[in-house]
């Protein structure tokens, strides 16, 4: 072992620990030119078949693929925008008197990259809050309300 310091500059791959890769269709001197190693026709020498994982991904050998076995119900609404649900218990890690989605993210309680907030009633609340520019549910109003605290939207 020597003493020589490991550094970006001094790192080397392992002898024989990479090959190049195989450079197909450059000519018949290089033995995988014209058909590049597929040979004549058929399924093998088709593209999207028989890499790495075998044949075309979701192919069941001609059997009915389970996408189209399976019924399809329901609707998914793509344009569905999923709150981030706080509850009120939650608020005791808020320091102020003021609620927003900053005060939140810095709590913890929510990430400013998914989506809106709404506060939901679980819990209960102790002291007076002014809530501003989140949703609220009905319940988690009147709770706010009642211990003397705002909602502002």
């Amino acid at each position: 072992m020597s003493d020589e310091k490991i550094t970006l500059n001094t790192l080397a791959r392992t002898p024989g620990s990479h090959r190049n890769r195989k450079r197909l269709g450059r000519g018949p001197g290089s033995g995988t030119g014209k058909t590049s190693g597929k040979g004549h026709k058929g399924i093998k020498a088709r593209s999207g078949h028989h890499g790495h994982g075998g044949n075309k991904p979701h192919f069941e050998g001609g059997q009915m693929p389970i996408t189209r076995r399976v019924p399809k119900r329901g609707f998914h609404n793509p344009a569905r925008v999923e709150s981030q649900v706080v509850g009120l218990d939650d608020l005791a890690l808020v320091t102020g008197n003021e609620v927003t989605m900053e005060t939140l993210f810095a709590a913890g309680l929510v990430k400013v990259t998914k989506g809106p907030v709404k506060l939901l009633a679980n819990g209960e609340i102790d002291r007076a809050l002014t809530v501003r520019g989140l949703k609220v549910s009905g319940s988690a109003r009147e709770k706010i309300v009642a211990a003397g605290g705002t909602v502002e939207e």
